[in-house]
C-alpha cells in the first residue's frame, strides 16, 4: 500500500492499514504535518461548520446524525489511540462551544435553542445556555469534545507506523501514478503497490485524468484562515474551545496553565488569493481579540487554509479502482482525518464503512441546490479573463522593496517577481500551473496565491499547496532589453 500525505489523514491511515496487516509505504513531501497540520488549532468537536439543522435539511435527520456521529467516533478513536500507546500530547476533553456572532447584533436565542434541541432529539448530549463563558453571548455547550497537541499526536502515529515492514519517507515528492500495473513514480523511483491512498490537502491528479480530476476540484473551495496566539493571565476564563455562528466564523481556543493561560484564537477567513490586504486580516483579527479578551498578549500568528465543500461534509472515498482520497474537511481536518483514514483502511480490505455514502466523492446533492456550486466555480472564469485583460502601466523591478512581490510584464512574459529579506530579486512566471491563472502576492505570508481554486506557491516557485502539483515555472532567458511593465496588482 502506498499512502501519499503525512498529516493526520496519510498517518490515521497508514497505522491503520497496518493494524489490518498491511505493509504501507508512506510518502510525504516536505516534513510530516509540515502542511496543513502544523497550522490546525486542534478544536476536536462533533460540530460541523454546515449548521446540524441545514444538516437535517440538506441530508435528513439520519445522515445529519450520522455526520455528527462521524466526528464523536474519530474523538473516541483518537483518545485510544493516544491512551493505548501512552502518546504524550496533552490530549483531554472539554466542553465545546457554539456561541451568537461575535461582530453580531441580531438575537440568536430561538435559533440557538432550536439548534440545540433538534441535536439532543438525535441523541447528543447537547445543552443551550443563555451565557457561554467568555463572550457572554447565548449559545449551545456540546459536553466531552477535546483538545490537544497535534504535532505531537503526529509524532506519536508517526513512531507507531515505521517499522514491522512499514516504512515513511520524507522530502519526497510524488509526480506520477501509473495504473498498469498500479505504481507510484516518486524522486525518481517506481513503487509498485496493490493501492493508493491520495492524503494530501487537495488531492492530486493520481490516475484519475485531468478531467475527471478537475471535476472532483470543482466541488472544493480553498479558504485562507488566520490565527493570533498569546498568553493570559492563569485563572481568568475556563478551559473550553469556542465558535461562532458568524459568516466566516472566529474560533478560539483556552488551554490552562499553571503560570498563565494559552489562548489560540482565528477567523476572517477568506478565499485564497482573492484578499489584498491580507496583513489587515490579522489586524481585524487582534482588535476583535482585545474586545473578548483584553488582557490577552499576543506572541506568535500564522495563517492556514482550510478546503470546503459546498454542503459542508467532506468527500472521502474511491475515485476510481483501487485509488482513495480524502479531502473538503472544512473546519473538521482533525476528527474528519482521522475518519477517512478509517475508511481508506476499510476500502481497501473490502468492507462496508457507515460514512461511505454520506461522504462519497461522487454524491450530487450540493447545499442550496445548484446555483450554490455555480456560484463557487464562477471565480476561475472572472479571475482568468479580468487579470489576463488587465491594462498595464510602466514600473521596474528596481521598485520591489524587500518582502514585497509584484507581477510584472519581461519580454512579453507575465513573471511573479518578489525581493528577498536578503535583498535578492526572485523571478518565476506568474501562471499558475495548475489551470493558468495568473497568482497573487500575499504580503502577510509572503507567498504567490492563486485566486481562482487556491494554489499556493513559495517567492521560489515551489508548490506550497495544491491543486497545482507543479512549480511556477522559472523564467525564460531574455531575448532583448524590453522596458518593464507590471502585469496585474498583486
Amino acid at each position: 500500500m502506498v499512502v501519499i500525505g503525512g498529516g493526520v489523514t496519510g498517518l490515521s491511515a497508514a497505522l491503520f492499514l497496518k493494524q489490518a496487516g498491511k505493509r504501507v509505504c508512506l510518502l510525504e513531501r516536505d516534513r510530516l504535518g509540515h502542511g496543513d497540520t502544523i497550522h490546525t488549532t486542534a478544536h476536536l468537536t462533533c460540530d460541523t461548520d454546515a449548521r446540524l439543522t441545514q444538516l437535517v435539511k440538506t441530508f435528513g435527520a439520519d445522515q445529519a446524525a450520522l455526520a455528527w456521529y462521524g466526528g464523536a467516533c474519530a474523538l473516541d478513536l483518537i483518545e485510544q489511540i493516544v491512551t493505548e500507546n501512552r502518546i504524550e500530547c496533552e490530549f483531554r476533553r472539554t466542553p465545546g462551544f457554539l456561541t451568537a456572532a461575535l461582530d453580531g447584533t441580531r438575537d440568536e436565542t430561538g435559533d440557538l435553542q432550536h439548534e440545540a434541541t433538534v441535536a439532543r432529539k438525535l441523541g447528543f448530549d447537547v445543552d443551550f445556555v443563555p451565557c457561554v463563558p467568555v463572550v457572554d453571548k447565548p449559545g449551545i455547550r456540546i459536553r466531552d469534545q477535546g483538545k490537544f497537541h497535534p504535532m505531537a499526536y503526529l509524532a506519536g502515529l508517526a513512531n507507531l507506523v515505521q517499522g514491522d515492514g512499514c516504512s515513511i519517507h520524507e522530502s519526497t515528492t510524488v509526480t506520477d501514478v501509473e495504473s498498469a500495473p498500479l505504481a507510484v513514480l516518486a524522486n525518481g523511483f517506481k513503487i509498485a503497490c496493490d493501492y493508493v491512498v491520495i492524503a494530501t490537502h487537495v488531492p492530486l491528479t493520481g490516475k484519475n485524468g485531468l478531467v475527471k480530476a478537475s471535476l472532483l476540484q470543482s466541488k472544493l473551495t480553498s479558504y485562507s484562515t488566520y490565527v493570533v496566539s498569546g498568553r493570559l493571565p492563569a485563572v481568568q476564563v475556563p478551559d473550553l474551545s469556542l465558535w461562532d455562528t458568524g459568516n466566516p466564523y472566529y474560533y478560539l481556543r483556552v488551554d490552562a496553565g499553571n503560570d498563565f493561560d494559552r489562548i489560540i484564537f482565528g477567523g476572517n477567513d477568506h478565499k485564497t488569493g482573492q484578499e489584498t490586504d491580507t496583513e489587515n486580516c490579522y489586524d481585524r483579527l487582534a482588535q476583535t481579540l482585545s474586545r473578548v479578551l483584553p488582557n490577552a498578549k499576543l506572541d506568535h500568528r500564522w495563517s492556514g487554509q482550510v478546503v470546503a465543500t459546498n454542503d459542508g461534509l467532506p468527500l472521502i472515498g474511491e475515485t476510481t479502482d483501487r485509488q482513495f482520497v480524502a479531502t473538503g474537511f472544512n473546519g473538521n481536518g482533525i476528527t474528519f482525518g482521522t475518519l477517512a483514514g478509517m475508511m481508506a483502511r476499510d476500502a481497501v480490505l473490502k468492507k462496508e464503512n457507515p460514512w461511505q455514502g454520506l461522504f462519497s466523492v461522487g454524491r450530487t446533492k450540493i447545499l442550496g441546490g445548484g446555483w450554490e456550486y455555480v456560484k463557487q466555480n464562477m471565480d476561475f472564469p472572472y479571475y482568468f479573463l479580468a487579470d489576463h485583460m488587465r491594462r498595464l502601466k510602466h514600473a521596474t523591478a528596481r521598485a520591489i522593496k524587500r518582502g514585497e512581490g509584484q507581477i510584472l510584464k519581461i519580454d512579453g512574459q507575465r513573471v511573479a517577481c518578489s525581493r528577498d529579506a536578503r535583498g535578492r530579486l526572485l523571478k518565476v512566471s506568474a501562471v499558475c500551473t495548475h489551470l493558468g491563472c495568473l497568482v497573487r502576492w500575499n504580503d502577510a505570508e509572503k507567498t504567490w496565491d492563486c485566486p481562482c481554486h487556491g494554489s499556493r506557491f513559495l517567492p521560489e516557485g515551489e508548490v506550497l499547496a495544491g491543486p497545482a502539483e507543479t512549480p511556477l515555472e522559472p523564467l525564460a532567458p531574455s531575448k532583448r532589453k524590453q522596458k518593464i511593465k507590471p502585469a496585474a496588482d498583486a
